[in-house]
């Protein structure tokens, strides 16, 4: 749910009933204002981000929650629902995304990427940490920033939010700062790739190793050429996968932490239990338990879901807020950006593969 100080002072606090516009009678907060409230301005993010789709469907969604939260304001009967959608909902997105791979083709088309894979992964990491400490940023936007660079975008943002409990304003500030440089990369990968003089599977193992969003990838590798359209969307699969370990990891780095804290947590209680769920829908999609012709409509539902929560981010996310912050979020997601691209490029080089 949303502090109270998140919630504007013209509009009740949080859990407070709010006033009846059609009498004086007051409505209690309640789950479904909220999640109808995400899933309509989610269907609306879904379509906007068919019409553009260079920025996509989750994009759309925070900006259109952030735009309702800052210029309307959300009611305190909508916070419950709101807080419900950026969290389990959000959890049922990341196992309905496991649908979509299929781990007999990771294995087989994502092991010649895997040293790039890896150390540009170990890149984006170590650089969040040293620079986002030089910039004085919280632990959990560097984090945050750190994995969406490395994984998956707003993918993996999400799948991690639920583990390390960020504040919903460092979540979507995250977000945003992510798929900014996503847009950015779309623009400049391919006259970048074209001057550099890479090769179509050059290229494409650079557009999968350092562009964040599938989707920012897809547009990448195929303005560059088919060829390499091809190689920079099995890699992007291959580099998806990474969630899974990752999430795992900060799991257990979570419960050990937890153990120098007064009120220890078990590893039981803080361990992700929704990544397990994750693993089974992608091995269910192996062995062909799935029938194809649901692959489609299953992958589709998750993608709507992952908006929805998204939606309900931006929908928690104060931009007056966010103004404090200044640039230095956006330093910090330029600055992992760039050690990203050129870790790539530089084990590529070494391994005579450019």
């Amino acid at each position: 749910m949303l502090p109270i100080s998140a919630v504007p002072h013209s509009l009740p606090a949080a859990g407070a009933a709010a006033p009846d516009m059609a009498g004086d009678r007051p409505r209690a907060p309640s789950r479904w204002y909220g999640i109808v409230l995400s899933g309509g301005l989610a269907l609306a993010a879904w379509q906007l981000g068919r019409w553009f789709p260079l920025i996509g469907g989750p994009v759309m969604g925070i900006l259109l929650g952030m735009a309702w939260r800052n210029l309307l304001g959300v009611s305190a009967v909508f916070v419950p629902g709101i807080g419900y959608s950026s969290r389990q909902i959000l959890k049922w997105s990341i196992i309905g995304l496991g649908f979509g791979l299929s781990l007999g083709q990771v294995v087989q088309t994502g092991a010649s990427s895997l040293a790039v894979t890896l150390v540009t992964l170990l890149t984006a990491f170590v650089a969040a940490c040293l620079l986002g400490r030089w910039l004085g940023l919280t632990g959990h936007l560097r984090t945050l920033i750190g994995v969406g660079t490395a994984i998956c975008g707003g993918s993996a943002i999400a799948a991690v939010a639920p583990i390390i409990k960020p504040d919903e304003h460092d979540t979507a500030l995250a977000i945003s700062t992510i798929f900014l440089f996503n847009v950015v990369a779309v623009l400049v990968f391919p006259p970048l790739g074209h001057w550099m003089g890479l090769s179509d599977a050059g290229f494409g193992l650079w557009a999968g190793t350092a562009i964040n969003d599938t989707s920012s990838v897809v547009a990448a590798g195929y303005s560059y050429s088919t060829a390499a359209g091809d190689v920079a969307t099995i890699v992007k699969l291959t580099r998806a996968t990474l969630i899974i370990p990752v999430c795992v990891g900060m799991a257990l780095w979570t419960a050990w932490r937890a153990r120098h804290a007064e009120t220890r947590v078990s590893l039981a209680q803080i361990f992700p239990w929704f990544i397990l769920w994750f693993l089974a829908a992608s091995g269910a999609r192996s062995t062909g338990l799935i029938p194809e012709s649901l692959l489609a409509a299953l992958h589709q539902g998750a993608q709507f879901l992952i908006i929805m929560a998204l939606t309900a981010i931006g929908l928690s996310s104060d931009l007056r807020r966010m103004a404090l912050a200044g640039v230095r979020p956006l330093l910090l997601g330029l600055g992992v950006w760039v050690a990203v691209a050129c870790s790539s490029l530089a084990v590529q080089w070494a391994m005579g593969s450019l």
